[in-house]
């Protein structure tokens, strides 16, 4: 989420909106471009904003100090926002907040998981249905279905753009070292040093940079259309 807005004010974005409730930490350092030694412990979506600020001084940056939940996202989806990119990494606000935009027509594209990865060239953008290689994604689909009843068209898609990448997965293991299967029937599955995958700034950054790239490209093919 921080790489998106970071592209999104240096690409001159007009106005963004932060929606978050979380704070800066340190084992955010490896891959968040806000963690900064001065900001720990300092709430993520101000440190942005404030970023934002001095990159794009004209830019109205509103913050939401908040986490997305089923019962809210409809109050803060209900603003009228051109493109929502969605950076969530938790699969029930995540499901809850693709479900209400489909549903709304608010135009969204999600991203899927980064972890566990080190290679940026093999990530890009197909329909939900379609990725590889990302277990969270598989969770999203799964809830999409049996608490939205979102399911394949016709054509075998959902109509949820996501960011997601092709390449294999590599798991922790308890000696440091790194395998290709899981070391649980459970795995880990957060972006943690507690239980989760590694994760890699180029491979982060880089589904960011892309879910923005998608995002404008969509945006400026609706407005051609328009003209």
């Amino acid at each position: 989420g921080s790489w998106a807005a970071e592209a999104l004010a240096r690409t001159g974005i007009g106005a963004i909106t932060l929606i978050d409730m979380d704070d800066v930490c340190v084992t955010n350092t490896n891959r968040q471009i806000h963690a900064l030694r001065d900001n720990v412990g300092l709430a993520k979506a101000e440190v942005m904003a404030e970023r934002i600020r001095q990159i794009n001084p004209e830019c109205r940056v509103t913050v939401i100090d908040d986490f997305i939940t089923p019962d809210n996202v409809a109050g803060y989806m209900d603003a009228g926002f051109t493109y929502v990119i969605d950076a969530i990494d938790s699969v029930r606000p995540k499901a809850a907040l693709i479900a209400y935009c489909r549903r709304y027509k608010v135009p969204l594209v999600t991203t899927g998981g980064a972890g566990g990865q080190i290679d940026p060239t093999q990530i890009q953008v197909a329909d939900l249905a379609k990725t590889i290689q990302d277990p969270l994604a598989a969770k999203l689909r799964e809830r999409l279905k049996h608490n939205f009843g979102v399911v394949k068209n016709s054509k075998g898609k959902l109509g949820v753009d996501c960011v997601f990448s092709t390449e294999a997965l590599v798991y922790p293991q308890a000696d440091g070292s790194v395998c290709a299967m899981k070391a649980t029937a459970e795995g880990p599955k957060r972006m943690d040093c507690a239980s989760g995958f590694g994760a890699a700034t180029m491979v982060t950054a880089t589904f960011g940079f892309v879910a923005v790239s998608h995002a404008l490209k969509k945006i400026m093919a609706k407005a051609a259309r328009q003209e």
